[in-house]
């Protein structure tokens, strides 16, 4: 039911959004399916990955279902396990409103997650209310700011005021950077100029297939451009 709900299509609108299909899902409860394939997937993805010589970072976003049930960490190290992959290679992408739960379920698979050694990043940063106390005892590794503020960076001084001042705090913290949505050049600069760790978005590729991501990020001439290459693990040559 899950995967079929991922593949389901519009007849006049054609795939359905994310942002559409993820809130049916959570209602119904057919979250935690969607969340158990799409783990699998991305574990199994890396591996063929690795096979073929490219040693990329994967992100997984993980529902606050998922972070509630308890198991969640359980399946991943079971996958890692399976597919014979490094935690490190994986980021574990939550929601800032989740990551601000202070519930013992969620609070344990935080503390698991970094005893495990996965990248751990809160997303969407900026929309909800964080408390820098909690910020400090997760183990946490990035931060990514959210898309709504980067979108109006180069027309309102509010969200430039409010994108510095989340870096800020992320250095001193110690914790990198994510600008998410990033779709023009003059966000790009903008970005660039605060000082953000890495930049996400349209303007540097659109989402592809798992094939076609592998030819493009493995040519050196499509990606040296674009500045893709530092975020490859510098392990990333032909398996011996």
């Amino acid at each position: 039911a899950a995967e079929a709900l991922l593949r389901w299509q519009h007849p006049q609108r054609g795939m359905i959004s994310p942002t559409v299909f993820i809130p049916l899902a959570e209602r119904t409860g057919l979250i935690q399916e969607i969340g158990t394939w799409v783990l699998d997937e991305a574990l199994r993805q890396a591996a063929a990955w690795r096979d073929r010589g490219l040693r990329m970072r994967v992100a997984i976003n993980v529902s606050g279902h998922q972070m509630r049930a308890g198991d969640f960490v359980d399946q991943l190290e079971r996958g890692l396990a399976q597919y014979g992959l490094s935690a490190g290679r994986f980021t574990c992408e939550i929601t800032e409103t989740v990551a601000m739960e202070d519930t013992a379920t969620t609070q344990r698979a935080f503390a698991r997650l970094g005893e495990l050694g996965v990248h751990v990043s809160i997303d969407d940063f900026g929309t909800g209310h964080s408390s820098l106390a909690m910020l400090r005892r997760l183990p946490v590794a990035e931060l990514k700011i959210d898309r709504a503020f980067v979108s109006d960076l180069a027309d309102s001084e509010g969200a430039r005021s409010i994108a510095l001042a989340v870096m800020q705090m992320a250095k001193s913290l110690g914790l990198r950077v994510v600008a998410e949505g990033v779709e023009t050049e003059a966000q790009r600069d903008i970005l660039i100029g605060m000082g953000c760790d890495e930049l996400q978005g349209y303007l540097f590729g659109k989402p592809m297939p798992a094939a076609s991501l592998a030819v493009w990020a493995m040519d050196d001439t499509g990606a040296a451009p674009m500045s893709f290459r530092p975020s490859l693990f510098k392990a990333t040559e032909p398996v011996q």
